[in-house]
């Protein structure tokens, strides 16, 4: 049974950013820019050293709170208020040393009292959609809905057997996922639409392209295009506690984060599995529409 939910927002420096609602993982990214919203980041250089430090160990942060509390909301109470508060986020930044790369594992939650398609559509009018969709692994649950020719998803291999986990398995209960779609608006108007394929990394793609155009200025296809990393997994039989970087990163800046403790490992100059974004920027002043689509993957952006 299909729900009609509303999406979850915060601001970020004058920014309202909406983000799929739970049992999505979409609340993850707005934690993370809550947590960044902390630094002045546009003073550190974009793609520095210092700039990709406080972006991976924000998403650190922010998943320790996104494992613990995010599954189906019909079955568990999740603190949305609380975990999208400033206050909280200020609370979690104490956890972020600026020299040092923490052990994802360490990251307590906090308490309170390849098969993936994204697209997004703005029309003459102003109207604008962002839209994902996922059957999880190729061919997803292999089950055919009678002689339509739709194959069912397989979400359910996310469910935990651990019965003492928010995101546990039971009867007509839906299963965290990775899914989420983005609107960001600016003074009441839709200003950026985006999305991503890549499991765990969404997030991490969605703040890093957001800090882009937010934070540096960037337009959007060079803010898809730039260097990517994923902290931790981007698929689900993976482990954690990596720092996958594009071969595009400069060797100071790798450098840089090895020092500081992250256990960083090459990918390619363009790897797939950081992602395939695409997305439309409006531009509030003329309402120009510029679209990006990723090299990594297949994908494009048309305007007719």
């Amino acid at each position: 049974k299909s729900t009609w939910d509303r999406p979850v927002s915060t601001t970020y420096r004058g920014y309202t950013v909406y983000e799929t609602a739970p049992n999505s993982q979409g609340m993850a990214a707005l934690m993370i820019l809550n947590l960044l919203e902390g630094y002045d980041l546009s003073s550190v250089g974009h793609q520095s050293a210092d700039h990709l430090h406080l972006m991976v160990e924000a998403k650190k942060v922010a998943f320790a709170d996104r494992n613990r509390y995010i599954s189906d909301p019909e079955f568990v109470k999740i603190p949305v208020r609380e975990l999208l508060s400033k206050e909280y986020a200020q609370q979690r930044r104490t956890l972020i040393q600026n020299d040092r790369a923490a052990e994802a594992a360490t990251i307590v939650p906090g308490s309170f009292g390849k098969d993936t398609i994204y697209l997004c559509v703005v029309d003459e009018a102003g109207n604008v959609v962002s839209l994902i969709q996922s059957l999880y692994y190729s061919f997803g649950s292999c089950v055919v809905a009678g002689n339509t020719g739709i194959v069912l998803q397989n979400r359910g291999a996310y469910f935990s057997l651990n019965p003492d986990q928010a995101n546990c398995l039971k009867p007509h209960k839906r299963t965290f996922h990775t899914l989420m779609a983005s609107m960001t608006f600016r003074d009441g108007k839709p200003f950026l639409i985006f999305g991503t394929s890549g499991a765990d990394g969404q997030p991490q793609t969605h703040i890093q392209v957001m800090s882009a155009v937010f934070d540096f200025g960037l337009d959007i296809q060079a803010a898809i295009e730039a260097p990517r990393w994923v902290s931790g997994r981007y698929l689900l039989n993976q482990a954690e506690g990596t720092l996958s970087l594009e071969g595009r990163f400069d060797y100071p800046t790798v450098t840089e984060l090895k020092r500081r403790g992250h256990q960083v490992q090459g990918v390619g100059n363009l790897s797939p599995d950081m992602g395939s974004a695409h997305g439309i920027l409006i531009h509030p002043e003329n309402s120009l529409r510029t679209g990006g689509s990723d090299p990594r993957a297949d994908g494009f952006a048309i305007g007719y």
